[in-house]
């Protein structure tokens, strides 16, 4: 009888005929690679047992981390229990098991997973922030994220034909991705991903300007601005590489002497000061790209408090003294 670490290595080779994007079957090899295969990939197949995924989740929650710093978070072992569940219901399928055990295991909970707070900036962090990089060739970059909440690989697979400037709006149809490595373009990471997000004029302002900078580089090297071409790339024009991008805002952040944050916290940024100024969560979903409401809202719990004394005192307002 196989393994499971045998059988997760031929799933793996199923899982690239069935038009997975690479990004997420590459994520599934690093799960399957580092979390999953050194705990129970010895075990034959049959024989695993809902005690020994749950025994598998609380050592991964107590001491999963390779730099031996602890465990890891809720979120990342119940994506290792959702790559699991995957498998072993193909693994039903093909008439390897008769049942699935992680149907009757116990993984930390989808609330546990998204309730956890992030390191944000307040608006004058922001605000120097951005303030001491209004020089940099990477400002726009770093401002529309701020403004938008989109994703890295959203914001860097951004093309000039995707902004609308007169209009005052973006389009987000493709993203930057680092497949083993390699940089790739690929479709956004859901369908709710594909959205139309508004700007406001200080933005746009910002946009307009970086355009006009590209298309005097453009001239100076004989050549035009494409609607084609990426709104922020390396200087031949390719996608900068993600993980240097965020190397990259990591030094700036450093530099500037504001809170540590890594670049996917000025989402969480902007998400928080927006629920904060009272905007409707459904808009922030939206603007986020979230599948529901209900993600923005466990996401951003802690938030809640703080609305809940502000609402208390608008309330007050209308009532007498």
């Amino acid at each position: 009888m196989l393994t499971l670490g045998e059988y997760l290595r031929s799933w793996l080779e199923l899982c690239e005929g069935r038009g997975l994007r690479p990004a997420s079957i590459a994520s599934y090899r690093v799960t399957v690679r580092t979390t999953i295969a050194p705990r129970l990939g010895g075990l034959r197949l049959d024989e695993i047992t809902p005690r020994d995924l749950n025994d598998l989740y609380r050592s991964l929650l107590r001491e999963g981390r390779r730099d031996g710093r602890g465990g890891l978070s809720p979120r990342t072992v119940r994506y290792a229990h959702s790559i699991l569940r995957k498998a072993l219901s193909d693994a039903v399928r093909l008439g390897y098991l008769d049942a699935n055990p992680t149907l009757a295991a116990d993984p930390p909970s989808a609330r546990a997973a998204r309730a956890r707070q992030f390191p944000t900036w307040d608006p004058g962090d922001l605000r120097r922030f951005l303030k001491f990089v209004r020089d940099d060739r990477f400002y726009a970059a770093f401002y529309l994220a701020a403004a938008s909440g989109m994703r890295r690989g959203e914001l860097l697979g951004l093309r000039w034909c995707d902004l609308d400037l007169d209009a005052q709006q973006l389009s987000v149809v493709q993203c930057v991705v680092e497949v083993a490595h390699a940089v790739r373009i690929g479709p956004p990471k859901s369908d709710r991903s594909r959205r139309t997000i508004a700007l406001d004029g200080k933005t746009t302002a910002v946009l307009l300007e970086h355009k006009r900078s590209q298309q005097e580089k453009g001239r100076k090297q004989g050549g035009r601005l494409a609607p084609q071409e990426l709104v922020f790339a390396e200087a031949d024009g390719s996608p900068i590489h993600p993980a240097c991008f965020s190397q990259i805002f990591g030094r700036r952040v450093a530099a500037a002497q504001v809170p540590r944050i890594r670049f996917h916290d000025l989402r969480h940024t902007h998400a928080t000061l927006a629920l904060r100024a009272q905007v409707h969560p459904k808009i922030v979903s939206e603007r986020l790209g979230h599948s529901t409401i209900a993600i923005t809202l466990d996401t951003y719990s802690h938030c809640i408090p703080s609305m809940q004394r502000e609402a208390a005192e608008v309330i007050a307002g209308f009532l007498p003294g």
